[in-house]
């Protein structure tokens, strides 16, 4: 058998709003409404396989980091596509930001990888996708890890998650009880957080006191941006909802999140652009998005800010909300 190589991408989501819709048992039915920016920049997966029994090494460039997911990743794929499990792999996953930072990096990396596994051994395109999306959702799941980045990622830009669940489902990935609508410029973006550990998601939507008030402002605030046409014309009330729901949810003031946010608030005012960008939390990690109020800027402003946030000891990374899947 020759060498397989197969490579993946997944651009990054940031949940800007969302509620916890995870009391039926089936996990394809699980997820969150709500809605988010997927971005250009998220993880590479490049997966090499050699004839084998289903070993699998796991190389992370640029960092130290749990294989337990990819692991998890690739004996899912075997449970569907049995020839999976006929090699030995070795996996190289390059990711563009932090972990556990409220940048969706499981979702991405789970999508990533299955793409990866699954080129390598020729699984059509359209086929592929579906069943990538399929996987990382139960992955994300069965870790509690994530509730609805998959469902958003498989529509791209700007995304409003109308239905939870996965995006796909069944032996013949047909279209699944999650649906997500999206529209993108390409809008450029500044993500900013701490040099530390981020949050853990499962801490928060396995927790009932917490899910209630996430659910409850989630829920509210679906109310005013779940309905109507979902374009360009509706950035300014996602933005406005955003802010809405971190102060209603509780979250805003939660794990260093208030001090973060002021800190970014504080650096926008000093670089004189409080008319052109705002601040809005990225769900669930301590790390924010700085998007301009005109979704057509060009990003003059992302030099200026980069540079005074990094004066307030916060590391940022400039990407551009992608194009539709």
């Amino acid at each position: 058998m020759p060498t397989m190589l197969g490579r993946g991408h997944c651009g990054a989501h940031l949940s800007l709003i969302f509620t916890i819709e995870d009391d039926v048992v089936e996990p394809l039915s699980q997820g969150s409404r709500g809605a988010g920016l997927c971005l250009e920049d998220g993880v590479e997966a490049i997966a090499k396989g050699e004839e084998g029994v289903g070993r699998l090494i796991v190389r992370f460039l640029g960092g130290d980091y749990d294989p337990s997911m990819y692991e998890e990743v690739l004996k899912t794929l075997v449970d569907e596509v049995g020839k999976a499990g006929d090699v030995d792999w070795e996996l190289s996953i390059r990711m563009a930001l932090p972990p556990s930072q409220g940048f969706g990096m499981s979702a991405s990396g789970a999508i990533a990888a299955a793409i990866s596994f699954q080129r390598a051994i020729g699984i059509p395109h359209e086929e592929c996708i579906r069943r990538s999306f399929k996987i990382a959702h139960l992955v994300e799941r069965s870790r509690s890890s994530g509730l609805g980045d998959t469902t958003a990622l498989s529509s791209g830009g700007v995304e409003r998650r109308l239905s939870a669940g996965s995006p796909y489902k069944g032996e013949l990935l047909d279209h699944g009880p999650g649906k997500s609508e999206g529209w993108s410029c390409g809008t450029p973006v500044l993500l900013c957080w701490r040099e530390k550990t981020g949050t853990l998601t499962s801490g928060y939507i396995d927790d009932p006191v917490w899910k209630k008030a996430i659910s409850e402002a989630g829920m509210a605030s679906m109310k005013r941006i779940g309905s109507g046409e979902w374009g360009i014309s509706r950035w300014e009330g996602l933005i406005e909802s955003s802010r809405v729901f971190a102060t209603e949810s509780g979250l805003e003031e939660d794990a260093s999140r208030l001090e973060m946010i002021e800190t970014v608030n504080e650096a926008i005012s000093k670089s004189g652009f409080d008319e052109k960008v705002e601040g809005l939390l990225c769900m669930l990690g301590e790390s924010v998005v700085l998007v301009p109020k005109d979704p057509h800027s060009e990003g003059e402003w992302i030099g200026l800010l980069s540079d005074v946030l990094q004066q307030s000891g916060l590391i940022s990374f400039q990407s551009r909300i992608g194009q539709l899947m």
